[in-house]
């Protein structure tokens, strides 16, 4: 969807038979190609820019190409000052938390105390966030106890890997308790589905005045929240008390989602649950995300390996939608923009953007993963 008219699709049988680490690497070059290190939004530690070096990273990690890890320490530098303080951030918002899982591997890397000094700042302003009457985070400070399912994924990953990095164990109970208010309060029992957020005392515009539920299923949302929960299942120990909880909350989503999944593209829709309503349209960040998803929990073993063939489906939805540009670079369409919660006219008039910086980080996300799914047969 508005794609320039310079774009072509993709017809060269060999670039259709590109393996998912070579499409990672050409979304990794085309952004890197359109964005110099000091990435938009200008001068901000934010998630847009945290999510896409999080792919890269991921990205670096499989194909140890240098190029990438120099990328994103270039941008982290120009952000983390001399003395480890950070140069622009907001302190009362998830989505500024989230770019700090950059840290650590930077900090593994080359023993630089700014990272550390940093990673504490960030990770210690959720020792005293705000919180709705039930305790759950507020997403932002203007948005008094509202709670959106994108903020675990600002917030749990880092927690959980810092308390982890550091034996700061506090961390996992507070973002498992976290995770299970989350879904306790958007989950729908006839679905399945999660809705985008919940805000407690029914204050905000769009929140039902019984539940104070959002009203649709959004579908990046949703996306947000089983991938932050298999971030946090890698540093969260075997044996928490919430495991098993969260295992089969994440389980019972993924499952869920596998019965909206679109039968002749492969991807989902922008509303999840809308696929006949006037108006919707399929959206490649969230489909990503859920292939990410369901791969990566069959690799570890949370998903019986027969839900493979979905991400497998989605994962080629997406490719299925990709053009090139004049200078070769993969385009990468269909992408949402930064959306809040509303009714279903403001989902779907929504517009589109092209190599969006949480579309080709959740597009990388996907293609790596599907690169290690790829290793198993």
């Amino acid at each position: 969807m508005n794609s320039s008219e310079t774009n072509s699709p993709i017809k060269d049988k060999s670039e259709e038979a590109l393996t998912p680490i070579q499409w990672a690497e050409k979304a990794c070059e085309a952004l890197m190609f359109k964005f110099e290190p000091e990435l938009l939004p200008p001068d901000r530690f934010h998630y847009h820019q945290g999510v896409f070096l999080s792919g890269m990273e991921k990205c670096w990690q499989e194909t140890k190409n240098d190029a990438y890890y120099t990328y994103i320490k270039r941008w982290v530098d120009s952000q983390i000052l001399a003395d480890g303080s950070i140069k622009t951030y907001n302190t009362d918002e998830l989505d500024d938390i989230q770019p700090g899982v950059l840290l650590f591997n930077l900090l593994e890397q080359t023993g630089d105390e700014r990272y550390k000094k940093a990673l504490y700042t960030l990770v210690s302003h959720l020792k005293t966030w705000p919180t709705n009457p039930s305790g759950g985070f507020w997403h932002k400070g203007r948005y008094p106890n509202q709670m959106w399912l994108d903020g675990l994924y600002m917030a749990g990953p880092i927690a959980a890997q810092f308390g982890k990095t550091f034996g700061e164990s506090e961390f996992f109970d507070m973002m498992t308790y976290q995770a299970i208010l989350m879904e306790k309060h958007t989950k729908d029992p006839n679905t399945g589905l999660l809705y985008h957020g919940w805000d407690e005392t029914k204050a905000a515009a769009w929140a039902d005045p019984d539940t104070g539920l959002a009203p649709e299923f959004w579908g990046r949302a949703i996306g947000w929240y089983p991938v932050a929960l298999l971030e946090m299942f890698e540093y969260l120990p075997h044996n928490h008390k919430d495991k098993a909880k969260l295992t089969s909350i994440l389980q019972d989503l993924l499952i869920s989602l596998t019965k909206y999944q679109d039968a002749d593209t492969g991807l989902w829709y922008q509303v999840v649950d809308k696929a006949d309503q006037p108006g919707n349209w399929l959206e490649n960040s969230c489909t990503a995300l859920y292939a990410h998803a369901i791969a990566k929990a069959v690799r570890l073993g949370y998903l019986d390996a027969m839900y493979l063939p979905y991400a497998w489906k989605g994962y080629q939805g997406v490719i299925d939608t990709l053009k090139f540009d004049e200078n070769g670079h993969v385009v990468i369409g269909q992408i949402c923009i930064g959306t809040g919660i509303g009714d279903y006219a403001h989902y779907i008039a929504r517009p589109t953007s092209e190599n969006d910086l949480h579309g080709a980080g959740a597009f990388i996300l996907m293609c790596v993963e599907m690169s290690l799914a790829q290793a198993k047969i």
